[in-house]
Order: structure tokens, then C-alpha cells, then sequence
């Protein structure tokens, strides 16, 4: 391991856990974490000049790593997606640093330090986390959550750095971010009905689910007497997950799947992507930059397995697990 790397996307110091010849493996506060990047992304970086792009990056990298994607890989289509996404909201900026500073407290009591210098490695994850350039944007945004009451400041009247930890309301909060169905046993799956994917859903999408300790709900599977749009609904908001599986045949993107998934991220449901491999560069751009597990139809073992790892990674065991 090389502690003396950089970060290609910041030029911020960064350690390079490993290195091939047209790959590696970095750590980098300033980008939030491990990420993978490939030899011509880093070409393609490098020519990037306008700081309020660079920030589009991060972001990006801390939402694959939330729906359960570690280390999350770099490329150039990667780049090109990720800096035509539109800025997030300042809510949701907040909502990110939230997320990214109670994952740096040891316990629900703990409090944190708002360094002011930008060296400091905690706070150049919370500018990765939230989208933030510069310290007065994370102090804006401190003062927005403190003032939402979801933070409270722990040395009120002292002199020094300012330190906060999170209030019931900021934990409550959390739990609203992680997903309303928390204790849910159900994930429902959002998927082409065809014949061509009979094979995927029983050898792969629903063993992997059912192994993960969930049960799989498929609504043409479910017998139901509402309307089918009502029956959808209502299964998406006890979902504690949603496998959606973009496959698509030569009458075009499955805009149900698209819907179901849309859903589910508005109400903050965790949405695993995932994709046939000849169908992936049918993608709308609105969900490629997503992690999505691409799969063959000959490897569907693999794919089980992946979708497996992925809902354990992401998700955790379900109550029927083991």
C-alpha cells in the first residue's frame, strides 16, 4: 500500500491500497471512501476544471456505496454520467451529511467535532457526503440540521471547535432515511413478466431474496381483488427492499419497473438495480448510474449469488434468515 497517493478527482492526498496496469484502488477522504478507477478515467478527471462537476463525483460514489456497492468502480461512462446529474437539493445535502456523520460516531451518544480546516480528514467526508466545496457550505448546512433539530451542540458557551451530536428527533430522522418497512419480511420484485425470464426469476431473483431471510413477492404471482395499480402501491410501502431487474425485450424498457423503482426511492426504500447483459445499453440514463449486477442467462448461479451478497451488504439478514 502506497500512503502517499493523490486523488484523481481532487488532487487531495489519498492512499493507493493496490495498482494494475490499468487499474487501482484508492482511499481517499476527500471522495469519501475506497474507489476503484481505471487508468483512462483518470485521463478523463484530470481534464475536469470546474470544481462544482468534481463535487458531482463524490456524491455519486457515496450512493453506490449506500446501496451496497463498497467499492464503487470509475470509468469514463461513469464520469459522463455522473456529471449530468443535477445538483442534489440543499434537504437532501443535510440529509446526506446526517447519514455521513453519524456513520463516523462509535455510539448513538457521541458527539463530533465541525473542524474548520479542510485537511482534517473527517470533514472532507462530510463534503464528499454532502456535495459541499467548502467549509461554509458543511456550517450551513450544520446550522440547517441543528436548526431542523436533528443536531444539538454539545459545548454550548465554550470557546474552541464547535461539537454537535445527533438529537432523538436527528436519529428518528435516520430511521426515516433508512426505509419506513424496517421490520418488513417482504421484498418486492420489480421485472419483466416474460418467459424468456421465468429461468432468472426461479433459479436467481427469488432464491437469493429467500436465502437473505425475505420473502419475494412478484405481483402477477400474488392473487389479489383490488386494482392491480392500487395492489402495487400497497405491496412497495411494506417492501423492506426492491430487487427492480431492467431486462427488456425488443418492445422496448419496461416503464412499470421504472415506476416501481422511482416509488420506491421517493419513500426511501433501498432499490437493488440489476440488468442482463444484452439489455444493458438500453438503460435510461436516469438509472445508469446506478450499481446494477449484470447478469448472464448461462451464469445464473452467479447471479444468485451476487444478488445475495448485494441484499446481505446493503440490507442485512431479513427474519427468516438461517
Amino acid at each position: 500500500m502506497n500512503e502517499n497517493g493523490t486523488c484523481p478527482i481532487w488532487g487531495t492526498p489519498a492512499s493507493e491500497m493496490e495498482r494494475a496496469p490499468s487499474l487501482s484502488l484508492l482511499d481517499s477522504p476527500r471522495a469519501g471512501g475506497e474507489y476503484w478507477v481505471k487508468k483512462n478515467a483518470r485521463v478523463c478527471l484530470g481534464r475536469i476544471d470546474d470544481p462544482k462537476v468534481k463535487a458531482l463525483l463524490p456524491s455519486w460514489l457515496v450512493e453506490r456505496r449506500r446501496t451496497g456497492e463498497v467499492r464503487p468502480n470509475i470509468t469514463v461512462q461513469v464520469i459522463k454520467d455522473a456529471i449530468h446529474r443535477p445538483p442534489l437539493s440543499v434537504h437532501t445535502r443535510a440529509d446526506r451529511l446526517l447519514q455521513g456523520v453519524s456513520s463516523e460516531l462509535s455510539d448513538i451518544a457521541s458527539d463530533f467535532a465541525n473542524h474548520q480546516d479542510e485537511s482534517d480528514m473527517g470533514l472532507q467526508r462530510r463534503l464528499a457526503h454532502s456535495e459541499a466545496l467548502r467549509v461554509n457550505e458543511i456550517n450551513y448546512l450544520v446550522s440547517y440540521l441543528e436548526h431542523r433539530g436533528w443536531l444539538e451542540r454539545t459545548n454550548l458557551g465554550q470557546r474552541g471547535t464547535a461539537r454537535y451530536r445527533l438529537s432523538v428527533a436527528g436519529h428518528a430522522r435516520l430511521a426515516e432515511l433508512a426505509g419506513t418497512a424496517i421490520d418488513s419480511s417482504k421484498a418486492f420484485v420489480a421485472m419483466w413478466f416474460h418467459s424468456s425470464m421465468n429461468s432468472a426469476w426461479k433459479q436467481a431473483i427469488k432464491p437469493s431474496i429467500e436465502d437473505a431471510g425475505y420473502e419475494a413477492i412478484r405481483i402477477d404471482q400474488k392473487e389479489h381483488l383490488n386494482e392491480i395499480d392500487d395492489e402495487v402501491i400497497a405491496e412497495l410501502r411494506r417492501a423492506r427492499f426492491v430487487v427492480a431487474d431492467f431486462t427488456q425485450g425488443e418492445e422496448g424498457p419496461r416503464g412499470s419497473v421504472y415506476y416501481e423503482a422511482g416509488f420506491a426511492h421517493g419513500r426511501n426504500i433501498p432499490v437493488i438495480f440489476s440488468c442482463r447483459e444484452d439489455a444493458v445499453e438500453k438503460l435510461h440514463f436516469d438509472t445508469r448510474q446506478y450499481p446494477h449486477i449484470v447478469w448472464k442467462a448461462k451464469k445464473l448461479n452467479e447471479f444468485r449469488d451476487r444478488l445475495n451478497a448485494r441484499i446481505g451488504a446493503a440490507i442485512g439478514d431479513g427474519p427468516r434468515a438461517g
